[in-house]
This record gives structure tokens, sequence and C-alpha cells, in this order.
């Protein structure tokens, strides 16, 4: 008897333990799509701001 009571209240537990993992996948989710979004962002911003940089030195026209 005691093993059954002590196996439910493992499982139980267990039950708790998936639940807290899934939430914890959920939020580190979101964190990472909002992270990805700035990312996105910020280098499609620097892609604007870019300007054509010219060469220096000599060009040899061979």
């Amino acid at each position: 008897m005691r093993a059954f009571v002590e196996l439910r209240r493992l499982v139980h537990g267990y039950d708790e333990l998936s639940q807290k993992i899934k939430q914890l996948e959920l939020d580190t989710n979101m964190q990472f799509n909002e992270i990805y979004q700035a990312l996105t962002e910020l280098a499609s911003q620097k892609e604007k701001d870019q300007k054509p940089v010219n060469p220096v030195g000599y060009l040899s026209y061979d």
C-alpha cells in the first residue's frame, strides 16, 4: 500500500514538473522570438544606413 501511495505521489510530481517545463519552453521561445525580431530589425536598419565604400589605394586598369 505504501509503495502505491509513493508511486502516486511521484507521478503527481512528474506532472507538475512536466507542466513547469512546458511553461518554461513557451516563455523561452517567446523571448527568443523577440530577440530574433530585434536582431532582424537591427540588421535591416544597418543595411539601410551603410554607404558605399570608396576603395583606398591605386586602381590598376590592366
